[in-house]
């Protein structure tokens, strides 16, 4: 007998039905059960053929999981046997287009690099021209009757606001999840791979201390690392791989690249805050 999906996928019919198998097309296509079978008659237990490829003119390739049961009580010898296709096709396309995305993801891996050197000078520039509206808002006060500096004033604070949207142009256009965290340990940017990866919008992180956040990153083996980059030098870096659960609940080994946000102050470079840098591993890295 068959059921319904083992008839249309392999044209089986009634008609078929009590023939050998090795008379039927089934029997060496798209595995050749008949050693199969044998094995499990003479072993009296279930076996397994994984990752099975069938290709066919025309028609999409299809890949299964072949799993053969003996049936019957052991002191009655087997009875028969049950062959099940256990259709993987859209997990196999699925990894196949992972693969495809490591290899991307590698690529985005080093523009991080560079882009992270970027972010630092940005924020650098975002300080300084802080520290010029200040200047501009006193300026203001004395000479708001002149309309040459009310036009220099919103001149200013157009160019920080282009700053601000370029910094969160670049942090959205990263591919692999992106934090920042103030002195405090509170998150003050959080880009759309981060609400990827741990299924927490961006509203919902902005302001929250990165410790209070439900998500599946063991955030604990972080706190000494961020304790210690916090408290200087300014130079430090450090990356480790951990075991987490992402969005959907799967286990995933996820790198967490930790570099510090430095202000010159002075001689003197401060550390104000840490960016963290989220990227699933998808080449069976496993965490140490």
């Amino acid at each position: 007998m068959s059921n319904r999906r083992a008839e249309t996928v392999f044209g089986l019919s009634s008609r078929q039905v009590g023939h050998h198998i090795a008379d039927l097309e089934l029997g060496s296509r798209p595995v050749e059960l008949r050693p199969l079978l044998d094995q499990v008659i003479r072993e009296r237990r279930t076996i397994w053929v994984r990752g099975v490829e069938w290709t066919r003119p025309g028609i999409e390739t299809l890949w299964f999981d072949v799993q053969i049961v003996p049936l019957g009580a052991a002191e009655r010898g087997t009875l028969g046997l049950t062959v099940i296709f256990n259709d993987i096709t859209s997990q196999r396309v699925l990894q196949l287009e992972l693969e495809l995305a490591h290899n991307q993801l590698e690529t985005a891996y080093e523009e991080l690099q560079s882009t992270n050197e970027e972010l630092e000078t940005t924020n650098e520039e975002l300080q300084s021209t802080n520290e010029e509206l200040e200047t501009m808002n006193e300026e203001l006060q004395s000479m708001n009757d002149e309309l040459g500096s009310s036009i220099e004033l919103r001149d200013r604070a157009g160019r920080v606001d282009e700053l601000n949207d370029f910094m969160e142009s670049v942090l959205a256009s990263l591919t692999v999840g992106v934090a920042v965290v103030d002195e405090g340990l509170n998150v003050s940017a959080w880009n759309s791979p981060a609400q990827e990866l741990w299924g927490v919008q961006a509203d919902e992180a902005v302001g929250r201390s990165l410790f209070s956040l439900d998500i599946g990153l063991p955030l604990g083996r972080l706190r000494t690392q961020l304790d210690s980059m916090l408290a200087g030098p300014h130079d430090k870096h450090s990356a480790v791989l951990v075991e987490a659960v992402n969005r959907r609940g799967r286990p995933v080994t996820v790198q967490v690249t930790l570099s510090p946000l430095v202000r010159d102050d002075d001689a003197e470079h401060k550390v104000t805050g840490a960016i963290l840098v989220m990227e699933e591993m998808k080449d069976g890295s496993k965490a140490v």
